[in-house]
């Protein structure tokens, strides 16, 4: 599976919401009401886990977790892995 398609997966699963219908991959997920400060805390170790990266506290910025896209190439570059969205 892709990055991407780990995140998307993990999204869903961990924090539904019907706001997901029709979601782009640049959206942000905090308008959309489906992270909160709480849910970033738990992203943040799921990636560590999942991806077995550390997630600094300086990269906890809207710009690398406020959508599907932007976590994607976060962790693609914390992987030092180029292009891997879909």
């Amino acid at each position: 599976q892709s990055t991407e398609t780990r995140i998307r997966d993990y999204l869903l699963e961990t924090f539904p919401s019907p706001e997901y219908a029709g979601l782009e991959i640049e959206d942000s997920l905090f308008d959309a009401g489906i992270l909160d400060s709480i849910g970033v805390m738990t992203l943040v170790a799921w990636l560590e886990k999942e991806f077995s990266i550390m997630v600094d506290d300086e990269d906890v910025l809207p710009e690398n977790f406020d959508g599907i896209g932007p976590l994607t190439r976060y962790v693609s570059g914390k992987l030092g892995v180029a292009g891997d969205a879909e």
